[in-house]
């Protein structure tokens, strides 16, 4: 790939990070309508909180008022940290039965009170002939569209699921974006996107699929990690250029389920990547060229993905671990110059020009400045982690930067 082709990917990269979770978009207000073949007095009882039917697609358990100045109890199916359904408090407002409501969080059991500050939500029914229009509306103060995106098309799939339940009486979960064959599209098409990066040849189709397979079995390590810490769901979504986001069942409980959660994904292919090293130099012995080709070019860019994802940045894997097991800001800055400085020793001893490593070192500070900051946090503190738990995943992921850093040398060695 040349230095000009790089260049461009990786600006295309930090443009849509800015885009997706930076850029400040102020108070927006995004709405979705949709004409529901249902009586507007039936709808308002599934679509009022404290209505007969509110429980109609399962999110809501149970929901009681608490006084009458509007304000109610809502309980979720949504699982919080310690397994048990989300409760939430909310002030409703604006209300005129049978047509419409506005809602406001006041506080949850899973957010901090700041995130629910700027949110409302509103919803509006419009009787026309035997059906009614139903207007959706949902206003936050944004960074970034990515939440805004998500929230539009939530809406629009509630609309669509209302409009099942009230044609069939059933309530179907899920949705074609999360199915698996869906993904596998994605999937296919991130690896298309990647190719003319590579160059539109079988050999730099290969690169683009090798490269979207180690995402893959990156992100499977990281859902292994949320089910050995007691998630019962979890799923993987493909982002064509970006990558992949594995996501659990249920909000973190501790810093040590933040810490070995973010250290699985490059641990997982810590396995791997001497198993394929392994089979590589066996089929290279074997006189097979094109598959230890194929199998070192899956080593190298496992390697070198994974030991990037270890670069202390903020949202990196390496940085949610080192801000989880650092006792403090000073060692964890001291830490965090000790593995960035790690990786652009390696990257001098594989090869790479001294521009290009500083230019790297410069992608990933304004990286963390884009970042910064951009968690959500929750309504109490996580569970602290011991002084053993510490030492323990320290050595892990100081030995899953090893496994890889040998890993990308080795690669590199291969290509002299």
């Amino acid at each position: 790939m040349s230095p000009i082709v790089t260049a461009i990917l990786v600006a295309s990269n930090l443009g849509l990070i800015f885009l997706l979770m930076t850029v400040p978009l102020g108070l927006r207000t995004v709405r979705s309508s949709r004409i529901v073949a249902m009586d507007r007095q039936r709808l308002w009882q599934a679509l009022w909180p404290l209505g007969s039917d509110a429980g109609w697609s399962g999110e809501i358990l149970s929901a009681q008022p608490l006084d009458e100045e509007g304000v109610g109890r809502i309980m979720l199916s949504w699982e919080g940290r310690d397994g048990k359904p989300i409760q939430r408090r909310a002030r409703f407002e604006d209300v005129v039965e049978g047509s419409r409501f506005s809602m406001r969080v006041i506080e949850d059991t899973a957010l901090d009170a700041s995130f629910w500050k700027d949110y409302s939500e509103t919803a509006e029914l419009v009787s026309e002939g035997s059906a009614t229009r139903v207007t959706l509306g949902r206003t936050d103060r944004y960074r970034g569209v990515a939440l805004l995106v998500f929230r539009y098309f939530a809406m629009r799939r509630e609309l669509s699921k209302l409009q099942r339940w009230a044609v069939t009486g059933q309530y179907r979960k899920g949705g074609w974006f999360e199915h698996p064959l869906s993904q596998v599209g994605f999937a296919v098409l991130s690896a298309l996107i990647l190719w003319p990066f590579f160059g539109l040849h079988l050999g730099g189709l290969a690169l683009a699929a090798i490269l979207t397979s180690v995402v893959a079995l990156h992100e499977l390590g990281h859902m292994a990690a949320f089910r050995l810490t007691g998630h019962r769901r979890v799923r993987m979504i493909f982002i064509p250029l970006l990558g992949g986001i594995a996501i659990g069942g249920r909000p973190y409980n501790s810093r040590f389920e933040v810490a070995f959660v973010a250290l699985m994904g490059a641990g997982f292919s810590a396995f791997l990547v001497p198993i394929v090293i392994a089979a590589s130099v066996f089929a290279g012995e074997e006189g097979h060229k094109v598959a230890a080709a194929l199998l070192a070019a899956l080593a190298g860019c496992a390697a070198l993905f994974n030991i990037a994802n270890l670069v202390p940045v903020w949202k990196f894997d390496g940085g949610q671990v080192l801000r989880q097991i650092c006792p403090g800001p000073i060692v964890l800055a001291l830490a965090s110059f000790f593995l960035l400085s790690a990786f652009l020793a390696l990257g001098w001893q594989a090869g790479f020009s001294l521009g290009f490593l500083l230019a790297a070192g410069a992608v990933f500070s304004v990286l963390s400045l884009l970042t910064v900051g951009s968690g959500v946090k929750p309504r109490h503190e996580l569970e602290p982690i011991g002084t053993f738990d510490r030492i323990a995943l320290a050595g892990a992921l100081l030995a899953a930067f090893a496994i890889h850093g040998c890993g990308v040398l080795w690669a590199s060695a291969q290509l002299i």
